[in-house]
């Protein structure tokens, strides 16, 4: 079992987090964003990962230190599950319908952080949540996993659809970039090296 697990404590946000790539999608969230932790759930169930998450923040301030120190804690879990990052995959796509909502994500386990995220929000909350944070979530994500990260919305009107989808296909994605393939040997590099 690839696992890791998280300790992050800082003057806005509590954080404990224990991660398996290798799961069957098991997700206990508690950070106190109801919206939130339901994504976290989508993610972890498309993803096969099982996820727990204790989270203490500054909710009295708004969302923003919780989710986008979630995000810096589970791109630090990601990337210490993977290690060296030798046989897997390293390449993962998928895309996400939900209702009128389509999502797109394309990924790179390369070491190169980069976000790109190509998506409208109309609403200014969903539940709890502020729609500014998806972003914020999956920057951390990839900054602190190093991912290259393609996610882009081309069409949807419901915003929770819009969001859920994203996380959804970015759990797919994940899964098969993380995947081991035995015929690999190394890593899936022309350098040699990630």
């Amino acid at each position: 079992m690839r696992t890791a697990d998280i300790a992050r404590k800082t003057g806005e946000t509590d954080i404990r987090l224990s991660l398996a790539l290798d799961g069957q999608g098991r997700c206990d969230a508690q950070c106190g964003i109801g919206f939130f932790e339901h994504m976290l759930s989508a993610l972890c169930r498309f993803g096969l990962l099982d996820l727990t998450l204790h989270c203490e923040g500054d909710l009295h301030v708004d969302a923003h230190h919780t989710v986008e120190d979630v995000g810096i804690c589970l791109g630090q879990a990601i990337a210490q599950a993977l290690g060296d990052k030798r046989g897997i995959a390293r390449l993962g796509h998928a895309c996400a319908p939900m209702d009128e909502a389509l999502a797109l994500a394309a990924l790179d386990v390369s070491g190169r952080p980069y976000l790109v995220l190509d998506a409208q929000f109309d609403a200014p909350m969903v539940g709890a949540m502020d729609t500014q944070l998806v972003r914020e979530f999956f920057r951390a994500v990839a900054t602190h996993a190093g991912l290259t990260l393609h996610l882009r919305v081309p069409y949807g009107q419901n915003d929770h659809h819009k969001i859920e989808a994203l996380f959804k296909a970015f759990g797919r994605a994940l899964r098969d970039a993380v995947a081991p393939d035995p015929r690999i040997d190394g890593v899936l590099s022309t350098k040699g090296v990630l």
